[in-house]
């Protein structure tokens, strides 16, 4: 979870990676205050981006340089998450968990009229130009911001 230091850019670093089911995914506060908050409705009435079935998780505020959050992803698909505080700035991420499946390989209002999704919020505008393909992330393992 990465910052300048004047606070004005932030984001994830790597901010999209290919892992296989089980692995462990740690968060580590470099600069700054930051969550890894899963797109979920459980987080704030956020719009489903990670499997049915998956659990989503929400860090909390990382307030210190060194504080560390992990989850363990189990469930195959796609999983985008944010930065609670920065999420407007475009501070999100993309995991592909084996292969690419569930809400995250859908377009982002795909729930838009849905029953039971009435209440869910939209990802914003800035978050979404954010996040790095899933077929560059398929055929790069791992993608880093060019800072």
């Amino acid at each position: 979870m990465r910052s300048d230091l004047a606070g004005s850019k932030v984001w994830f670093d790597p901010v999209g990676a290919l892992v296989a089911p089980g692995t462990t995914i740690r968060w580590v506060v470099r600069e700054n205050v930051h969550t890894t908050s899963a797109y979920h409705p459980k987080n704030d009435r956020h719009s489903l981006r990670i499997p049915a079935g998956a659990a989503p998780w929400d860090s909390g505020y990382l307030v210190n340089p060194g504080n560390q959050f992990e989850v363990t992803l189990t469930v195959p698909g796609v999983y985008d998450y944010y930065c609670m505080p920065h999420e407007a700035a475009g501070m999100v991420g993309r995991i592909i968990v084996g292969r690419p499946s569930g809400p995250g390989t859908e377009p982002f209002d795909y729930w838009v009229g849905k029953p039971g999704t009435k209440d869910w919020r939209e990802v914003p505008q800035l978050a979404r130009s954010g996040f790095p393909s899933i077929a560059r992330i398929v055929a790069e393992g791992r993608v880093r911001l060019a800072r």
